[in-house]
């Protein structure tokens, strides 16, 4: 069994280009410079589930021909991860409710923030439904016929999850990580790490700390995302990597 994931987004929360931004990466002619939000597709045998599911998640279905969705997986609860859940009305109408899998925080947000999508008082009948999941750190939990396993890390200081499915491993909006969480992880075959440019930021790795990461976990390949237009041009950048490290880009498959 091989998993295959697809990278459907591996910007920042503004993407790139960023709106009227006259920085060089912005105005790249190279389609590995343009970025949507982050977000990756994990399909194997008939199954198909989507890590978060940003503003840009209509646009990334479209583009990547998505017919079915067996459910949404979200590390946590910030716009450029979520924004886009209305749009999983057309999987709703064609298949009913759609399984997401959450920390209990980013459940609690999500119902907030589109409470007609959670409510079945007086409900709309366009309204996509979905069927909660509760993630807890150490629970692994079924997928399809696997098991997905939430690895816990920190945002500055918000907690959120990213997860081992098989030998396959995506963090994204990382900024720290306790050893125990990293032993989950050790010597995986992919791992998908964010690095957000090359100066330090106070809630994401930059380019030295995701490569740290890397060497501490030892990954056979890793990947790297959530890529803003301040780490630099995608070709260049990707000449300065070790052998084993690559930087993702919006449309690339895989298959781990």
């Amino acid at each position: 069994m091989r998993l295959k994931v697809t990278f459907l987004g591996t910007g920042t929360s503004q993407g790139i280009p960023v709106i009227g931004s006259k920085h060089p990466v912005c105005l790249s002619e190279n389609h590995k410079d343009k970025r949507l939000r982050v977000s990756v597709l994990i399909s194997w045998e008939s199954y198909t589930y989507v890590i978060d599911c940003g503003p840009d998640f209509r646009q990334q279905m479209l583009t990547n021909e998505v017919t079915k969705i067996d459910g949404i997986l979200f590390t946590h609860e910030h716009a450029d991860h979520t924004a886009g859940i209305d749009d999983i009305r057309p999987f709703f109408f064609r298949q009913g409710d759609i399984p997401i899998y959450a920390h209990e925080r980013v459940i609690a947000s999500l119902k907030q923030r589109f409470d007609y999508i959670f409510t079945n008082e007086n409900r709309y009948p366009g309204a996509p439904g979905v069927e909660v999941n509760t993630v807890k750190n150490n629970q692994p939990f079924k997928i399809g016929n696997l098991m997905a396993i939430p690895v816990e890390a920190q945002h500055n200081r918000l907690q959120v999850f990213g997860y081992r499915i098989r030998d396959f491993v995506y963090l994204t909006d990382v900024k720290s990580m306790e050893k125990v969480e990293m032993e989950k992880i050790k010597g995986v075959k992919v791992l998908v790490i964010n690095a957000l440019r090359m100066e330090p930021h106070h809630s994401h790795f930059n380019l030295e700390e995701a490569l740290n990461f890397i060497e501490a976990v030892q990954p056979e390949k890793a990947y790297l995302t959530h890529i803003s237009h301040l780490l630099g041009f995608h070709d260049e950048v990707e000449k300065t990597l070790p052998k084993n490290v690559h930087l993702a880009f919006d449309n690339l498959t895989i298959e781990c």
